[in-house]
């Protein structure tokens, strides 16, 4: 398996993994299960604090998991302190529903990021793609290429858009449990299925041998 320090892992033959991309199974799980651990609690006991002690207790389980296994603690901290810092969110308003909050910030200031790097020339997505694909930023000067990673940074802000689309209304309408079960789906098999569209719409033309 080769990889890259971002977001794209390509496999043997230099194709994406969509799945290695979102570091895989045990990735999707850590990063489902204390939003599942924090949406059964309180359907089961309609309160907020239990709830919230339940899903960090599960992050620093998990966390401590990596430290034993010896592996980086930077995305064990970082998960444990997204799950804290959205808990807090929850105890400070009382409202199981705020749990939820702070992906909605950061969708919308992604999107917003993605959306002002395609106005500016410089798409996010071409900048990381670019990189993974060894053209570094030369794909700039090739008014195809810089089109191909345009559209492709715009599937991404797609992807973001249609999470907001989707739960600011559950939100809105105090639908809590409904919210988590689309924060579940919507979460990173949605992101890897938009970073395998992503790749896929700006891989380079194959020119046909001379």
């Amino acid at each position: 398996m080769r990889s890259w320090g971002g977001s794209a892992r390509l496999d043997e033959k230099g194709r994406l993994d969509p799945l290695a991309s979102v570091g895989g199974w045990r990735g999707i799980v850590e990063a489902s299960l204390p939003t599942f651990v924090f949406m059964v609690a309180f359907m089961v006991t309609q309160a907020v604090w239990p709830s919230g002690v339940a899903a960090v207790g599960v992050a620093v389980v998990m966390g401590a998991v990596r430290l034993v296994q010896r592996q980086s603690p930077v995305q064990a901290v970082a998960g444990l302190a997204v799950v804290v810092l959205c808990v807090v969110m929850a105890l400070t308003t009382g409202q199981a529903r705020d749990f939820y909050v702070w992906g909605f910030v950061t969708n919308g200031l992604y999107s917003l990021g993605f959306v002002v790097s395609i106005l500016v020339g410089w798409p996010v997505v071409g900048l990381i793609f670019g990189m993974v694909r060894g053209e570094g930023v030369d794909w700039r000067h090739d008014r195809a290429r810089r089109r191909a990673y345009a559209v492709a940074t715009w599937i991404m802000v797609a992807v973001m858009l249609t999470r907001l689309a989707v739960q600011l209304p559950l939100y809105l309408a105090e639908a809590t449990t409904a919210l988590g079960v689309a924060r579940l789906v919507m979460g990173l098999p949605f992101y890897a299925l938009g970073l395998w569209l992503a790749w896929s719409v700006s891989a380079p033309r194959r020119t046909a041998a001379a």
